[in-house]
């Protein structure tokens, strides 16, 4: 068994609770869906959001949201501040115990985050 990382992002559509909790659900889920996992299966989980996102935790919308994650310890932290990097994105690293080969891994990019890593797709 193997730990591997899972990335993904999405762009919000404004800075609101709604709005970042709609993102997360629907960046988790898509993750989720793609790469099969439980919740017993994460080691952890980090999320990172743009300077201009600062509403809510999105570690605290996916506990709520996702009740078998309570005991998943995630972390919440700022994106570094990049001149033209993209505006309103919620990121996340999903760290699993596996035995996927990392090439099996599916990482998510939706919404304006897809230009991020075009070479996945």
């Amino acid at each position: 068994m193997y730990q591997r990382g899972i990335r993904g992002a999405i762009t919000v559509e404004e800075n609101s609770v709604e709005a970042v909790k709609s993102a997360v659900i629907e960046l988790f889920s898509e993750i989720r869906k793609s790469n099969n996992f439980k919740s017993e299966d994460i080691s952890h989980i980090i999320f990172t959001m743009t300077k201009d996102l600062n509403c809510i935790y999105p570690a605290k919308i996916a506990r709520e949201e996702f009740q078998d994650l309570q005991y998943s310890p995630m972390m919440c932290v700022q994106e570094l501040d990049i001149e033209n990097s993209l505006e309103k994105c919620l990121r996340i690293l999903i760290v699993i115990n596996t035995d996927l080969a990392q090439t099996q891994v599916k990482h998510v990019y939706l919404k304006g985050a897809e230009k991020l890593r075009k070479d996945l797709k």
